[in-house]
C-alpha cells in the first residue's frame, strides 16, 4: 500500500479497541470532599487496587484523576500479563546478590498470580485466559541465547518454559519470520477495558470515591498531612498514594526524575476470516519477540482481529500516522495479511526506568509505585495492592522493589532527550542481531 489512507477501514476509530465494549465516561459531576484518610492520584490499575485495600480497611479513600477514569495505559495496553521482570537472573545476581535476585523474580511470579486470583475472587468478566506466551527469536543468535537462558532455570520458581525450534515454528505461528522461540505457558491474556471497568466497580463497592476530571495542581506536605489543590477544589489527606506511572509529572518531581515516559502504539485490524486466524495463530497465545524495540501482539478475545503493538515512533501522537507503520510490520511478519486494514489505532505512555525494573516506596506517608517498563498489567495491580495494605497499616512490607535503589541520571528532569539516539542504536542492533 502506497497511500496510507488505504490502510484504514471505513469505520476506523482513532481510539483503543477496548473502548468499544468499555467506553470512557468523561463527564464527572462528583463533588470533591474536603478531607480523606487517603488520597490516591491516578485511577489506573495501581491506584484502584490500592483503593480497594484502603477502603476495605475502613479508611476514607478518594481517587482523583486528571482525565476520565482509566484514560491512561490501563485501558490502552495490549492485555498481556507476564511475570513482568525484564532483567535475567544472572543480571539481577550481579546487581543485588542471589538472595534479592530470587525475591525479585518471585515478586514477578506473584504479580501474575495476583491478577488471576483477583479476577476469580471478584468475579470480573474480562476474558482472562491462561494462554501462554510465545517469545520469538528474530535472529539465530537470539534463539541460541534463549536456549542458554532456558537451560539455567530460575531458582525462585518454575516457569515451565520450553523451546520451539524453527522446524516446529508453525505449531505456534503461521510465519517464517522467526528462528524459533520459547513458550512461557502460564502467561495470560485479558480484556484490559473490561478488567478496569470491573476494578472500578470493586473499588466503589468497597467504599472508595473515584473522581475524574480532577487534576491535582499542587501537593503540599503540612504538619497534619497533605493538602492537594485540584481543579475541583482542595482536599486534605493524611496519606497520599502516587499512582501515575507514565503520566508522572512535575507534581512529584522526585519521581518524575526517575521514570522515562515512552510512547507505545497499538492497532487492531478489521475482522479476519476464521480460517486465516486459525492458520496464523493456532494456539491463541500472546506474542512478543527478542527485538530491543519489541513488538507485542495477540488475537482479540473473540479471535476476530489481531492487536499489534510496538514502539514505532518517539513523539508521534497522530494514530493515523503510527498505524500504517505498525500495519507494515504486521504484514512483514505475516504476508498472508496483505490487504488487511486497520479498524482502531491508538497510543499510550509507559514508564521505563534506568535499571528496567519497577519501583515502589514510602516517604513519611507518601507512597508510590511506578516504572513498570511496559509490563504493568500484572505488576501495577500487585504493587498497588501492596501500597494500599501498607497505607492501611495491614502489611507495611512493600517487598523487594522497595529495597533496590531508584536511581536517576545527572541533569535528567523528566524530558527523555536521549531517546532518539538510543532508539537509532537499538534499531541497528535489532537489524544485525547484536
Amino acid at each position: 500500500m502506497t497511500d496510507d489512507s488505504e490502510c484504514f477501514s471505513a469505520d476506523f476509530k482513532p481510539v483503543p479497541y477496548w473502548w468499544d465494549a468499555s467506553p470512557r465516561h468523561p463527564d464527572d459531576l462528583s463533588k470533591l470532599p474536603a478531607t480523606a484518610d487517603v488520597a490516591i492520584i491516578g485511577s489506573g490499575y495501581t491506584g484502584l487496587h490500592a483503593a480497594v485495600q484502603t477502603a476495605r480497611s475502613g479508611l476514607e479513600t478518594v481517587v482523583v484523576d486528571a482525565e476520565a477514569a482509566g484514560f491512561g495505559c490501563s485501558t490502552r495496553n495490549g492485555g498481556q500479563i507476564s511475570t513482568s521482570v525484564k532483567p535475567s537472573y544472572s543480571t539481577l545476581c550481579q546487581r543485588y546478590g542471589e538472595a534479592l535476585a530470587v525475591r525479585i523474580l518471585r515478586e514477578g511470579q506473584a504479580s501474575l498470580h495476583h491478577v488471576r486470583d483477583f479476577v476469580a475472587e471478584e468475579a470480573i468478566d474480562c476474558s482472562f485466559d491462561e494462554v501462554g506466551r510465545f517469545h520469538g527469536a528474530h535472529t539465530a543468535r537470539q534463539y541460541d541465547k534463549l536456549v542458554r537462558e532456558a537451560e539455567h532455570r530460575h531458582p525462585g520458581f518454575e516457569t515451565g518454559a520450553f523451546m520451539v525450534p524453527r522446524d516446529r515454528l508453525h505449531s505456534e505461528l503461521g510465519t517464517d519470520a522467526y528462528h524459533g522461540g520459547i513458550v512461557f505457558p502460564r502467561h495470560s491474556s485479558i480484556d484490559p477495558g473490561k478488567y478496569h471497568a470491573g476494578l472500578i466497580g470493586v473499588a466503589r463497592t468497597a467504599g472508595a470515591k473515584i473522581i475524574s476530571q480532577c487534576r491535582v495542581n499542587d501537593l503540599e506536605r503540612g504538619p497534619l498531612g497533605f493538602e492537594l489543590s485540584t481543579d475541583k477544589g482542595r482536599i486534605r489527606a493524611g496519606k497520599v498514594i502516587i499512582a501515575t506511572n507514565g503520566y508522572t509529572g512535575p507534581l512529584t518531581p522526585w519521581q518524575q526524575r526517575r521514570v522515562i515516559p515512552i510512547g507505545s502504539y497499538v492497532i487492531a485490524t478489521e475482522e479476519i476470516p476464521a480460517e486465516t486466524m486459525d492458520r496464523l495463530f493456532p494456539t491463541n497465545r500472546i506474542l512478543s519477540d527478542t527485538r530491543k524495540l519489541v513488538y507485542y501482539y495477540r488475537p482479540s478475545p473473540d479471535r476476530k482481529r489481531i492487536l499489534f503493538g510496538g514502539r514505532v515512533s518517539l513523539q508521534e501522537t497522530d494514530p493515523r500516522k503510527s498505524g500504517p507503520k505498525l500495519l507494515a510490520e504486521l504484514v512483514r511478519l505475516f504476508p498472508d495479511l496483505k490487504g488487511t486494514r486497520i479498524s482502531h489505532s491508538w497510543a499510550g505512555i509507559v514508564a521505563f526506568t534506568f535499571d528496567t525494573l519497577m519501583h515502589c516506596g514510602e516517604d513519611n506517608n507518601l507512597f508510590y509505585a511506578m516504572g513498570y517498563c511496559g509490563s504493568g498489567v500484572g505488576m501495577a495491580g500487585y504493587l498497588g495492592s501492596k501500597l494500599g495494605r501498607a497505607a492501611a497499616g495491614v502489611d507495611t512490607d512493600l517487598g523487594a522493589f522497595s529495597e533496590i535503589p531508584f536511581r536517576t541520571r545527572p541533569f535528567y528532569t523528566g524530558n527523555p532527550w536521549f531517546l532518539a539516539p538510543s532508539v537509532a542504536a537499538y534499531r541497528l542492533r535489532d537489524r544485525f542481531g547484536i
